[in-house]
């Protein structure tokens, strides 16, 4: 069988449109994890990270 992963924003375990919890759970870490790096990332880059979760949120299909 092609059994493949992809890439969703689910429906749970999302705060503000799932791009992290789906991120963490393509990747097999806990979404926690991803949205603090997330953070971290953000700091230092002022508009750049919010654009990019929009695009993500826009083109990442719901599960």
């Amino acid at each position: 069988m092609n059994t493949f992963k992809r890439l969703t924003r689910p429906c749970d375990n999302r705060m503000i449109g799932g791009v992290c919890a789906g991120i963490g759970e393509y990747l097999g870490i806990d979404p926690t994890v991803v949205r603090l790096i997330y953070v971290l990332l953000s700091i230092g880059a002022i508009g750049t990270p919010i654009l990019i979760y929009l695009i993500l949120c826009l083109i990442i299909p719901e599960s």
